[in-house]
């Protein structure tokens, strides 16, 4: 290996650890917040928890509309009262695992049926004590732990105005239909999940105050006088479904609630608190983006890695090669019309802004290739309207002069008698069965339901260009990859979380042709350690190819036709 190839590994190399580093600062949030009430310099002790292990404590629960709380004598505001809980144990209860359960259905009050909120206010003291601040000799502030919760969520509903284009019609609620004009197209409302656990965490570590790695330092609340912590409580919700959430409204008198106390041990809670962590994303002003619970629900954040490992190693390949032999210009055209239209329908639909970026990523980079497949120039003397100088395509002469370019245009050739009465038919089925918000919102729809139904036939040529040449030496196997395990993702979200049925038949679709890639591939084998036919090495094309390697004449089977012939 030469100098300017060892250069050349350590920049990559380096490059790669900014790039991890990178993301993880980006994905990871910043340290504790100093407490302002220690010293500068001054030695942090660890702390212990104000609540001993087996300590015995009633359970306080109170129902009120207001979110801090005070009437501890209304007797109709105590939801449920235990007394005599064990802190960490885990072998009484009703099931013998630590765990009490109570059920009541509330009446609703009129402002909660028009929007408004209820809290649940939980209090844990020692036994003997009382939460009420004044009951004199009754109540001790290191005896007592807190935390309030709301227990209706505010979710917001999106009204489209959609209709049938040529009749005007729409099958939408007529009331759903006035709401939207006295409410507009968003209204918030409030909704309601009848079940909710009060976990108290069984934990004893020696917290250090301002130490407390995150996200767990929002929840360890710490005593300013004598610096030891309160027991955490955590409110469990996180296995409540969103589509199991109802609304609130005039018409229901009575809402059911449930609650479960049950001890949590430290690593599930930890786990819990990373999974409901705040978004990374969420440093974004909230009319630029704004995560739905729906997101939060897929965990689509999984996806990043993979994407942006496959635009990496998409770029890679590009800027590397040297022929076009053996690969389809006509599909690298086609894929930029295909990320326009993504792109402009995830836009017209309000997507997550995370897919919004990513989809703009990738547009970007598919018109970065058409410079790389063909020659791009500006023609300064034909200029448009006489002001805007005319760009001007040409192929590059390695795939004029190949016959990849008569394999390409044959395949497309063969497509168009597929592709055309299939894009008429579906355009005027979307015309006459789906509605649209208008014209642009048709033409987006439909071009993407189009594309994602029958998509598949475009990256046929590129298979029947790799049939025509008995090889596979030429494609990206690296990029293929990454889109391969994009996809088995894709199929996993696609079967268990709602989504709508194009997406999925789209998932099928991409499964189907690179299965059809990994065909070719086994019969078309290759040794990845010599030079193909284009006079490059099959291990990714990388630039580490010796002169020799890079001179020497390939040694290849004929195709069976020539075989025949001998």
């Amino acid at each position: 290996m030469d100098t300017t190839t060892m250069k050349y590994s350590k920049c990559t190399c380096f490059f790669r650890i900014f790039i991890i580093w990178a993301i993880s600062s980006w994905f990871r949030r910043g340290p504790s917040t100093p407490d302002p009430n220690t010293p500068a310099g001054a030695p942090r002790l660890p702390s212990r928890n104000l609540f001993p292990k087996d300590t015995l404590m009633d359970l306080y629960v109170f129902i009120s509309q207001e979110e801090v709380f005070s009437d501890f004598n209304n007797t109709d505001a105590l939801f449920w009262f235990h007394r005599d809980l064990v802190y960490g144990d885990w072998t009484t209860g009703e099931d013998g695992d630590g765990c009490y359960q109570q059920y009541k259905e509330l009446d609703i009050p009129e402002k909660v049926q028009h929007n408004g909120s209820l809290y649940m206010h939980v209090y844990f003291t020692k036994s003997g004590f009382h939460p009420d601040p004044k009951r004199k000799g009754q109540y001790r502030r290191l005896a007592t732990v807190h935390s309030t919760k709301m227990l209706n969520k505010f979710k917001r509903r999106k009204f489209l105005k959609t209709k049938n284009l040529l009749t005007g019609e729409t099958e939408a609620d007529p009331e759903m239909i006035k709401r939207a004009e006295s409410h507009g197209p968003v209204e918030i409302i409030s909704h309601w999940h009848p079940n909710l656990t009060i976990n108290m965490v069984d934990d004893h570590t020696a917290w250090v105050k301002g130490s407390v790695p995150p996200p767990l330092d929002q929840y360890v609340k710490f005593d300013a006088v004598s610096g030891d912590y309160y027991p955490i409580v955590y409110f469990n919700d996180y296995w409540n479904l969103q589509k199991d959430y109802y609304p609130i409204n005039e018409t229901l008198t009575k809402l059911p609630l449930r609650l479960n106390y049950c001890p949590l041990s430290l690593w599930r809670w930890q786990l819990y608190a990373a999974q409901n962590a705040r978004s990374p994303w969420n440093f974004l002003p909230e009319d630029t983006y704004e995560q739905s619970d729906e997101d939060q629900d897929s965990v689509k954040t999984v996806l990043l890695e993979l994407t942006f490992a496959n635009f990496s190693s998409d770029i890679q390949f590009w800027n590397s090669r040297q022929s076009l032999e053996g690969l389809s210009v006509r599909s690298i055209i086609f894929g930029v019309f295909q990320s326009l239209v993504v792109l402009l329908y995830i836009l017209d639909n309000e997507t997550n802004f995370v897919v919004q970026v990513s989809v703009f990523i990738g547009l970007l980079i598919d018109l970065w290739k058409i410079t790389k497949v063909m020659d791009v120039r500006l023609d300064r003397e034909n200029k448009i309207a006489g002001v805007i100088p005319r760009i001007v395509f040409k192929d590059k002469s390695t795939y004029v002069q190949s016959s990849t370019k008569i394999y390409d245009d044959m395949a497309f050739k063969y497509l168009s008698w597929l592709l055309y009465p299939l894009f008429g038919c579906y355009a005027v089925y979307s015309l006459l069965y789906v509605e649209h918000k208008g014209w642009y919102s048709w033409v987006l729809g439909m071009l993407y339901g189009f594309l994602l139904t029958f998509g598949f036939i475009t990256m046929t040529p590129q298979l029947f260009i790799n049939y025509k040449m008995k090889s596979v030496a030429h494609l990206p196997w690296r990029m293929l990859t990454y889109k391969a395990l994009n996809t088995f993702i894709d199929d996993l979200f696609a079967f268990v979380i709602k989504m709508p049925m194009m997406y999925r038949i789209g998932c099928l679709r991409d499964d189907v042709v690179f299965f059809i890639y990994l065909y070719q591939r086994w019969i078309y084998r290759v040794d990845p350690n010599r030079v193909n036919e284009f006079g490059t090495s099959g291990v990714d094309h990388t630039q580490n190819s010796t002169p020799e390697a890079a001179n020497a004449v390939a040694v290849m089977d004929k195709p069976e036709g020539e075989k025949k012939n001998d």
